[in-house]
């Protein structure tokens, strides 16, 4: 140790190099210039360490950072050689420096599997394009879900407030109903003489205003029914019993609850007077109903033909209330104007009325549609 740390024994490097200026300043040069370098290296690497906490294998970075600046301490030893000859530390540092270099290599050959594994810049570049594309298609996915809700939310709101409409609607017509029925009672009431005249005529007539408005309920839209099934319901036991004498004629045309059941009663009084007067009497009779739409206006026919002269003189008796029905109640219900006459032989009632009033209006149908597809969905019932 003693020897170790007596320098005199030792020349200087200098003297190696004959102490010439040119060379002794190109040694010491570019020793400088490597231990400025070599220490520069490491500063930078412990930087990027501190800042950055996810740095992977960052041991073997701290290895390289203190290997090099070893390195570089070694070369600024070599500097201070040329004059001091301190080679005992000058060997003490290069053996520190051998064995962080040696360290610095085993962690290295050891983390060579996992250093190959790592993805490549173009590999990463990839991966994030992928996923930037799928962050875009998620943000779009999402824009037209938050799209969609909004519609939903609107749409429920609007088959809420149509709900709420055709609940006031509900109450109305019912009210609108039951004065049908009150009237019925009270005019079926004046005309019979006995309880069992009365109840059968007053019970015909209410079971027509029930089978229209049961067409109204069973149609698809729930808000309106075709003119069809109200003529066939009213006219079902004329056809029954005299198939080849009735026919019905128009086209297909949807109409408001309250047209279905004033059109129901007029053809349950026409139906049950053919029935006393027409085809029930004459062999020869023959009942033709038709309808059309011209212009605004609505036109239900009914046209009895081959009659005997009593039937066609009957309608010359004092007016009943099932003339009256005909010819003032149910065109004043729909706001329109009928006449019962002869016409060439022809018992002929002739209803017109305003197409608005009659035929079921577009909004109110949707709606309803809306409405009850609304419940449907959110209740999970089936529509019937």
């Amino acid at each position: 140790m003693t020897h170790a740390m007596e320098f005199g024994e030792y020349m200087p490097h200098g003297m190696c190099l004959l102490w010439q200026p040119w060379l002794v300043l190109l040694w010491a040069g570019s020793d400088a210039l490597i231990f400025l370098s070599y220490t520069a290296i490491p500063i930078a690497l412990l930087l990027v360490l501190r800042q950055r906490k996810d740095v992977p294998h960052s041991g073997l970075v701290a290895l390289f950072a203190s290997f090099i600046l070893l390195c570089g301490l070694t070369h600024l030893m070599g500097i201070v050689t040329l004059w001091w000859p301190i080679y005992p530390f000058v060997g003490a540092l290069k053996l520190a420096t051998g064995l962080v270099s040696l360290a610095t290599a085993v962690v290295l050959f050891r983390l060579i599997p996992t250093l190959v594994r790592l993805p490549s810049p173009a590999a990463m570049e990839f991966a994030n394009r992928q996923l930037r594309e799928e962050i875009a298609a998620h943000k779009e996915t999402l824009a037209s879900l938050e799209s969609q809700v909004e519609a939903r939310t609107a749409e429920l709101k609007q088959a809420n407030a149509m709900l709420a409409v055709q609940a006031r609607e509900a109450v109305h017509r019912s009210s609108n109903l039951l004065a049908v029925v009150s009237s019925l009672a009270n005019q079926t009431a004046k005309g019979a003489e006995r309880t069992d005249e009365f109840l059968s005529a007053f019970l015909a007539r209410v079971a027509a205003l029930s089978d229209a408005t049961r067409s109204v309920t069973e149609s698809k839209n729930r808000s309106s029914t075709g003119i069809e099934q109200v003529v066939e319901t009213r006219l079902a036991a004329l056809k029954d019993a005299w198939s080849d004498r009735v026919s019905i004629e128009g086209p297909s045309i949807e109409i408001s609850p309250e047209a279905a059941q004033q059109l129901s009663l007029a053809l349950h009084e026409l139906a049950t007077n053919t029935q006393k007067y027409g085809l029930g009497v004459n062999e020869d009779a023959r009942v033709h109903v038709s309808w059309r739409l011209h212009g605004e206006r609505f036109e239900l026919i009914w046209r009895e033909t081959g009659l005997a002269d009593a039937a066609t003189n009957g309608d010359a008796a004092p007016e009943g209330f099932g003339t009256q029905l005909l010819t003032r109640v149910v065109p004043a219900v729909l706001k329109g104007s009928a006449s019962k006459a002869v016409e060439d032989g022809d018992l002929v009632y002739r209803l017109e009325a305003d197409a608005d009033l009659v035929t079921a209006r577009e909004e109110g149908e949707e709606s309803a549609r809306m409405a009850a597809r609304i419940v449907d969905d959110s209740f999970g019932l089936e529509p019937r």
